[in-house]
């Protein structure tokens, strides 16, 4: 990256309540090379300019700790990380947690495995695997603080992807949109079936633009029913 877009990141990152290291920097560097190189062989990413990379992959991916830290969180779960936002940039600046990255496609889990492998990002997990499968299994179901989640979906049918792998007390914060406040009104019956409820709808600026960023606050307050998820395509054709 350009001198003048390192300058960027940092300021935007400051901005948000981090302040990088050079360590840190250089991971990002690193992180932007591979995906740029990558991308010419598979489809990762349609946004490619350091600046766009940055504001909408980098600083989106961080700007949560406007609206929880993940200071005193470990187990983090993200769902559906396609080229691994918001998981590794959240990893890069919360060294100490212990990152799940699960995707359905294995080449985008070959390409994090190799980003994981290129930045020395240690205790990271890089999951092969469908939600519906992966959320019934003892190994990974109700084991994580949070659950986070960029993917473009309906927020019914994401949460019920979702809470299943978030522990009780935890919470599963999606990255949503900013006129997505009807999909999270209509949501609510729903999250609220699985054994979560709405805590708060947060909005973030994210810096250098004039994106706004709406994170859901959905703390599990009770045990989501053995039943859910319900079986490959089920929760997308009939949501709850």
């Amino acid at each position: 990256m350009t001198v003048k877009h390192i300058k960027m990141l940092a300021e935007g990152a400051s901005k948000l309540g981090y302040h990088l290291t050079q360590h840190q920097i250089s991971q990002f560097e690193a992180y932007y090379e591979m995906l740029i190189h990558w991308n010419e062989k598979m489809n990762l990413t349609a946004i490619t300019e350091e600046k766009e990379v940055i504001i909408k992959h980098f600083l989106d991916s961080i700007a949560i700790h406007q609206v929880m830290p993940l200071t005193h969180y470990h187990q983090v779960i993200d769902l559906g990380t396609g080229a691994g936002f918001p998981g590794i940039p959240l990893k890069i600046v919360y060294p100490h947690i212990k990152l799940t990255l699960a995707d359905s496609l294995n080449k985008r889990i070959q390409f994090l495995t190799a980003v994981v492998n290129a930045l020395a990002l240690r205790d990271v997990q890089c999951m092969h695997g469908r939600a519906e499968d992966l959320g019934s299994s003892p190994l990974y179901r109700e084991q994580y603080d949070v659950c986070v989640s960029r993917a473009v979906a309906d927020l019914s049918i994401l949460s019920e992807y979702c809470m299943p792998f978030v522990r009780m007390g935890g919470y599963f914060i999606p990255y949503k949109a900013k006129d997505s406040h009807e999909e999270l009104e209509g949501s609510k019956r729903a999250i609220e079936t699985l054994g979560g409820y709405q805590e708060s709808v947060k909005s973030v600026q994210i810096p250098q633009s004039d994106i706004e960023r709406i994170f859901v606050m959905i703390k599990k307050e009770g045990i989501t029913p053995k039943k859910y998820p319900r079986k490959a395509g089920k929760p997308k054709k009939n949501p709850l």
